[in-house]
């Protein structure tokens, strides 16, 4: 089985690949789905969290503050990295698990933070998204409701494009419209089929 990592900044269009890969049959995992899951009210995740960051980070209901958690870790690289080690390895974890469940010909691992944690994987082949940064500024501001430097601060926490495309295999650019994107997933599912 050829295992995918497929990776791109904040607002890049991974969960829209990774929805046009599913409509495809190929199963995809998604590490942010996996770090939600991990941090639901009363998890152990959460708990570490909490003693980290204190229960200002919980809404009334328990359930993590992630706006409030942005703002913190997007401001403070030390409180970044420690919420990292603490979520990373579990994450991690639960992607192997996952992996070791399939049975197709090829999988997609969506991470967003590949290029800075790829020691804890071994794909076969990473596949990056990439688009113009006025776009993804604008896609991200709308889809989030944020503003120009609190996106900004995300990004600049983010690998480069540099960074990204030095360990790529694959190139998306999702810069056109969405039918130039599924065209483009559907080569490179043709391409994965092909190199199983």
């Amino acid at each position: 089985m050829l295992i995918i990592g497929l990776t791109g900044g904040i607002g890049s269009g991974k969960s829209t690949v990774t929805g046009l890969f599913s409509a495809l049959g190929v199963p995809c995992c998604d590490a942010d789905d996996i770090s939600h899951q991990l941090t639901r009210a009363n998890s152990p995740a959460l708990a570490e969290i909490c003693a980290l960051f204190g229960q200002g980070i919980l809404t009334r209901e328990g359930q993590l503050d992630r706006r409030q958690l942005r703002n913190i870790i997007f401001s403070n690289d030390k409180k970044r990295h420690q919420l990292e080690a603490t979520l990373h390895p579990r994450i991690a974890e639960a992607i192997q698990h996952w992996i070791a469940q399939q049975t197709a010909d090829y999988v997609i691992v969506s991470i967003p933070l590949l290029v800075e944690s790829q020691s804890r994987y071994n794909f076969d082949r990473v596949l990056v998204i990439e688009l113009d940064s006025a776009i993804q500024l604008e896609r991200t501001a709308r889809r989030d409701k944020m503003t120009e430097a609190d996106i900004q601060a995300i990004v600049a926490t983010q690998a480069s494009d540099e960074q990204r495309r030095a360990i790529a295999d694959d190139i998306i650019d999702n810069t056109g419209n969405i039918e130039k994107l599924r065209h483009q997933v559907s080569c490179l599912h043709e391409k994965y089929l092909n190199l199983v």
